[in-house]
């Protein structure tokens, strides 16, 4: 009866636009209704582990990806006041050979436009800009789901997936929990390589961690520029939300660590600025055809690297839930939420733990400086087993 209408899909972001790919997959037409004027993607480099590289495989778009990527050495961690080496995660053959695909570092919107091209490419997916999904209304009856716009323009499918984001309407309509302000303030910006320090170019996903504060840094598009994190905690009350920096103060929160590392404060020339959040886990994403994915349905911080690598991971799972459930949408929807909870709330709360590891001052620091010492390649990818072992032949089986 609804089998001709398309699978809605609201937000074209890197979770939507992974969800689209994964839907028509399995047979489906999607529509994908984004409110911005254009299909496209902001912010700065992300990191990507091999889950990700998994994703983009069993979604189509793997060679599509890996072409626009910078593949890491190692990932390192210094302590920003003494440069300590606290740790060090060797990406090369052993790394691959373990994990089936490697890590990597990445422009966004370079992951963006393979998703969009890739979707484009099927034949099956239509986009609607400047398109805001305001209301979701279901007929149980006839088993379809009807979206409706800022407009008032109703949009009729057999299914909903909320890839919305932060500030999910999707979510805010059936769940409607507040977000937990983190009070940590996160600054990005993309420097050229010609005015990168020398010291600095490492091949390597980067971390200096500081007292209440850290430095992120690692190359993108081939080493021609060098992406740039920096994360305090604020001495405000902060808002949930993106605005325009200042350097005075980053400055103001970056005294007392060493040179090394306080010289990438004086590298952009302008910056932006996020105040975070993230939500408290929820276990239920399911109603009726309506489900979330993504940010919608697990906004996290970014002290784990993995709210893309969620997001994408969320499409290929919904992808397999519906092929082993022949296409029946209410075992599908519980099948993929009984696969994703458990797993993305472990990325949430292991971030905010991460976050605090990263921070840490006085004795707090000392014992993170040492946590791992002498510890061998081998028992770094046992710790990361359950994070980057992830695949779609056993998404299915994550609890």
């Amino acid at each position: 009866m609804n089998g001709s209408l398309p699978v809605l899909v609201a937000g074209g972001g890197i979770g939507g636009l992974a969800a689209a790919l994964a839907l028509v997959r399995q047979g489906f037409k999607v529509q994908v209704f984004e409110q911005a004027t254009e299909i496209g993607e902001i912010g700065a480099g992300i990191q990507l582990g091999p889950n990700a590289f998994h994703a983009f495989d069993a979604l189509g778009v793997g060679e599509r990806t890996r072409s626009k990527a910078v593949y890491t050495d190692c990932m390192v961690m210094h302590d920003a006041v003494d440069e300590y080496q606290i740790g060090k995660i060797e990406t090369g053959e052993a790394f691959r050979k373990r994990f089936g695909n490697p890590y990597a570092v990445i422009h966004r919107v370079d992951i963006h436009s393979s998703l969009y091209e890739g979707a484009v490419a099927t034949g099956r997916v239509e986009f609607f800009t400047n398109t805001r999904i305001e209301k979701v209304e279901q007929d149980d009856a006839n088993k379809t789901v009807t979206v409706i716009d800022q407009n008032g323009k109703r949009w009729k499918g057999q299914a909903l997936i909320a890839a919305d984001g932060v500030k999910s309407v999707v979510r805010a309509q059936f769940v409607n929990d507040p977000p937990r302000v983190t009070g940590h303030v996160v600054y990005r910006a993309v420097v050229d390589k010609a005015e990168f320090p020398e010291d600095l170019k490492w091949n390597a996903s980067s971390l200096w961690a500081g007292p209440k504060c850290h430095l992120v840094h690692y190359p993108l598009r081939g080493g021609e520029q060098y992406n740039v994190v920096v994360t305090f905690h604020s001495r405000k009350q902060e808002q949930w939300g993106v605005s325009e920096g200042s350097k005075e103060e980053v400055e103001s929160y970056f005294q007392g660590i060493c040179k090394r590392a306080y010289q990438m404060i004086e590298l952009p020339k302008s910056w932006k600025r996020w105040a975070t959040a993230d939500k408290e886990p929820i276990n239920n994403w399911v109603w009726g055809r309506v489900t979330l994915m993504g940010d919608a349905a697990h906004p996290t911080t970014q002290y784990m690297a993995q709210g893309a690598c969620m997001a994408l991971e969320d499409a290929v799972t919904l992808g397999e839930a519906l092929r082993v459930s022949e296409q029946d949408w209410e075992k599908a929807l519980q099948l993929y939420q009984q696969s994703r909870i458990v797993r993305t709330a472990r990325i949430v709360l292991s971030g905010r733990e991460m976050g605090r590891l990263f921070h840490a001052t006085g004795v707090e620091r000392l014992v993170r400086n040492s946590l791992w010492s002498g510890r061998s390649q081998e028992r770094y990818f046992d710790a990361i087993e359950w994070l980057y072992g992830w695949n779609a032949t056993n998404c299915l089986e994550q609890r």
